[in-house]
């Protein structure tokens, strides 16, 4: 394992060269507010976050990433275009069974650009792969629009939808609700009595809980409206399952998404939009006949991602994590923007993985 000062010696170069492409250096603090990853995230973030109490802040996390606050930067009156670059450490709360650091250093770049969101793409992604291109690493890429797009033109209910949606970065927690809803599987153990009851809210027992009875009221209608909904059509559940689990470089992907679209046109504009990228990527000097596209990747990312995807990873050492991820993030600039929105993407690289596999070459 490097020691620290090698790892940032190494961030260093990385910075360096993403400044010479034309980024401006950022330096977002450690320190970041409570509230707003609790709103894009909700109570879910706790469990990866390192959550702190701060007298001028109030409840605070340990940065858990750098997209956040440097979009919340950009939002508050950045230039455009703007490309951005960074380092420093992160922290996230990791499994045992995973044997990772719960603090790590990374190096960024990101690109607020409208003009041409395919050719931004390209930009990130042909930078990143150039820079670790010594490594000989594989990548992976995948489309989070294209799963958003085919779960939002299901023959349901929105609020089905939303549920989803909500579970689209939770990869077995989706596949239960989508078995449910189509009827695939049975309803959570004790539902179906709750429901048959004359007046489900009529209980001896006391309420107990974070609920006032208003919300345990509303959650049980909203249980009776779920109960009534017919099942999602199984044609359409075996086109969602053919989609996820496609496997195929960016060179074929398209015309298969394509016949895809024809019995799923909810997806045809992010199809449009991907056939796109391919052709930038190309332009960029990428070889899109040896890049994978993987149907379902990036589920289980942090879930500000909602387009483009990637990943690069060492063959042969499945113990380590990707050396860099990155992908496009258009809604949060829209959330954080408050009324302003601007499309955006970025990738990391985690240089003491850099330094591990070089130190493997030697």
């Amino acid at each position: 394992m490097a020691d620290k000062s090698a790892i940032r010696a190494e961030a260093a170069r990385f910075r360096a060269f993403f400044e010479a492409q034309g980024a401006q250096l950022v330096d977002p603090p450690i320190l970041q507010p409570a509230e707003t990853l609790l709103d894009l995230y909700g109570e879910d973030i706790r469990a990866r976050a390192y959550v702190t109490a701060d007298p001028a802040l109030g409840e605070a996390m340990l940065r858990p990433d750098f997209t956040v606050p440097v979009v919340e930067m950009h939002m508050q009156g950045g230039a455009e275009p703007a490309r951005y670059t960074y380092e420093g450490e992160i922290f996230r709360k990791q499994e045992e069974a995973t044997h990772r650091a719960p603090e790590y250093i990374q190096v960024g770049f990101e690109l607020f650009d409208r003009a041409d969101p395919a050719a931004a793409d390209a930009e990130v992604f042909a930078l990143i792969a150039e820079a670790l291109a010594p490594l000989g690493l594989r990548a992976a890429t995948g489309d989070i629009g294209i799963l958003s797009a085919a779960v939002s033109g299901l023959s349901t209910s929105e609020a089905r939808k939303r549920a989803l949606m909500r579970h689209l970065w939770r990869p077995r927690r989706f596949r239960t609700l989508l078995d449910r809803f189509a009827g695939r599987a049975a309803q959570p153990e004790g539902r179906a009595e709750l429901l048959a009851r004359s007046d489900p809210m009529a209980c001896d027992a006391p309420l107990v809980g974070l609920r006032s009875e208003a919300e345990i009221a509303a959650r049980i209608a909203a249980l009776i409206e779920d109960a009534k909904t017919p099942p999602i059509p199984e044609v359409e559940v075996a086109l969602l399952d053919d989609l996820l689990g496609l496997r195929e470089t960016m060179s074929n992907i398209t015309e298969h998404l394509r016949d895809l679209a024809v019995d799923m046109p909810a997806i045809s504009p992010a199809v449009e939009r991907l056939a796109a990228r391919g052709r930038a990527l190309a332009a960029r000097g990428v070889d899109i006949d040896g890049l994978d596209f993987e149907g379902s990747y990036g589920r289980t990312a942090l879930e500000y991602y909602d387009g483009f995807v990637f990943g690069f990873y060492a063959e042969g050492r499945p113990d380590l994590p990707p050396v860099a991820t990155g992908g496009r993030y258009d809604a949060l600039t829209r959330v954080l923007g408050r009324g302003h929105e601007i499309p955006a993407v970025g990738g990391v690289i985690r240089p003491e993985l850099v330094l591990r596999l070089g130190e493997g070459r030697a």
